[in-house]
């Protein structure tokens, strides 16, 4: 994970900028994440259900009970596939990010909890929102919405798609803490897993 760095943080506040209120932890922020967690599931099942004559009957969703069966193939495949999704997922969050390419100070990375896109550019509010829920919009509900209109969502689709979907929580809870408390008009960059604002003037 990128490293908060103290001497930063000093340097940023005597520059005007101001910390966001937020979780100081990834576990803390996946805590409180937890209601969007759901949220969105209910919103890509929505789309689902009403853009496309798929079922969830045909993955191992059956009505009364969750039943499954176990195979090494597909044990192998689910880690394969979760893989791919989080890379992917964190590509979208990457190719929003102005000048990714060029940038010294932008990159990707794992971790145990999952992948991240770290940028200390200055981004405006607008950029930095269309950052966080690019993955969500585009795999969980853009997807299953053209997929399903055209009748070519599959049960494996599905599921990765409400991972997706489920994954995407944390990046709507900065989304919603950043809407909510930053002004229209201020740039936002990031020390660490922290986030800062401010209004040029």
């Amino acid at each position: 994970m990128p490293k908060f760095n103290e001497q930063t943080h000093i340097e940023l506040l005597n520059s005007a900028w101001i910390p966001l209120k937020e979780p100081k932890t990834l576990p803390s922020a996946i805590i409180l994440s937890v209601p969007f967690m759901y949220l969105n599931m209910l919103i890509t099942i929505g789309i689902i259900y009403f853009f496309s004559d798929f079922s969830l009957n045909n993955t191992f969703f059956t009505g009364d009970a969750i039943t499954f069966t176990i195979h090494l193939d597909v044990i192998i495949g689910l880690i394969i596939g979760v893989f791919l999704m989080l890379i992917i997922h964190e590509f979208f969050h990457l190719i929003f990010i102005p000048n990714f390419i060029q940038s010294k100070d932008t990159y990707m990375g794992l971790t145990f909890f999952g992948g991240y896109v770290h940028t200390e550019q200055s981004l405006t509010k607008t950029r930095f929102l269309l950052i966080s829920i690019a993955p969500f919009v585009i795999l969980s509900v853009l997807a299953p919405l053209i997929l399903g209109v055209f009748g070519q969502l599959t049960g494996s689709m599905v599921f990765f798609i409400i991972l997706n979907s489920m994954g995407a929580s944390v990046d709507i809870l900065g989304f919603m803490l950043v809407l909510v408390q930053i002004p229209k008009e201020a740039v936002i960059r990031n020390n660490g897993t922290r986030t800062y604002w401010k209004v040029e003037r």
